[in-house]
């Protein structure tokens, strides 16, 4: 799927960097629309639309395919409100959260069927803004398409998209089983950044200076609040089910220094080790 005009709703770093990318492919029209008026100016400056909507409304009326790329409560809120012309205008639709359940739920409920597809390319950064936008954001990236249970057509049109556009490698993934990844390969290291982040600031000792290792680990926890609380809200049981394994491997490090057992806290420390290494740089 190459539109002859992509809407983007929102151009943050990753709906930015989708009408960027766009753009810089050839895409004819790229019509943006962010409710934040400095990103607007920032994207129409640097050439990532062609044009600039005053609302999702006029975004709506001119798109063949549009990209929703808000936090996923304002992701489920838009895709509502756009669903009437969706439908009457036989508009593809996709959206960019890592939450993808509620999202294709909703979708289904609206009746969209092969008008919709959902979105997660693995492209994401801790950065917020227009700033964080790239025009090669996407190349080369993993991006996960999840079809509505009537949607195998739309979902491979969402994946020629990306591909053909974008220049990213497209899997094609049940919803569900994408949310129950997700939760363990990127809700909960941003979890666990974030309730660093929090134990540091609420009782590290004060007037310090922190190196690499604290900043490393925590960068995650700088990453847009309004977002994460979204996921974690809408992706609670699959999280949950992550927070009991890190609390169970928290209580076995905890019991190995109560009983000062050498051995323990070693093979604690090498399981952890031997499974980074595996992963490569």
């Amino acid at each position: 799927m190459r539109p002859e005009a992509l809407g983007v709703i929102g151009l943050g770093a990753i709906g930015g960097s989708v009408a960027w990318g766009a753009s810089v492919a050839g895409v004819r029209r790229v019509i943006g629309y962010s409710p934040l008026p400095a990103e607007t100016v920032a994207a129409a400056k640097a050439g990532a639309v062609t044009e600039v909507a005053q609302s999702v409304r006029q975004v709506m009326k001119q798109s063949e395919m549009v990209v929703i790329a808000a936090p996923p409560a304002a992701t489920l809120t838009l895709l509502a409100t756009i669903a009437p012309d969706l439908l009457s205008r036989g508009v593809l639709c996709t959206d960019v959260s890592s939450v993808k359940s509620p999202v294709v739920t909703e979708a289904a409920r609206l009746r969209l069927g092969e008008l919709f597809a959902g979105s997660h390319p693995l492209a994401g950064t801790h950065q917020s803004g227009f700033d964080a936008a790239r025009s090669d954001r996407f190349v080369g990236a993993v991006v996960y398409v999840t079809p509505t249970p009537t949607g195998a057509q739309g979902a491979l049109e969402v994946a020629d998209f990306w591909q053909g556009v974008l220049k990213a490698t497209p899997v094609t993934i049940d919803a569900e089983v994408h949310d129950r990844m997700l939760a363990w390969t990127s809700h909960l290291p941003q979890v666990t950044a974030s309730a660093l982040a929090a134990a540091l600031a609420r009782t590290g000792p004060p007037g310090v200076t922190y190196g690499s290792g604290a900043r490393d680990t925590t960068r995650l926890a700088a990453s847009s609040v309004e977002m994460w609380r979204d996921i974690l809200l809408l992706n609670r049981d699959a999280v949950l089910v992550t927070l009991d394994g890190l609390e169970d491997q928290i209580g076995v490090l905890r019991q190995a220094l109560v009983a000062r057992d050498e051995a323990a806290v070693a093979a604690w420390l090498e399981a952890g080790a031997a499974w980074r290494r595996g992963l490569g740089e």
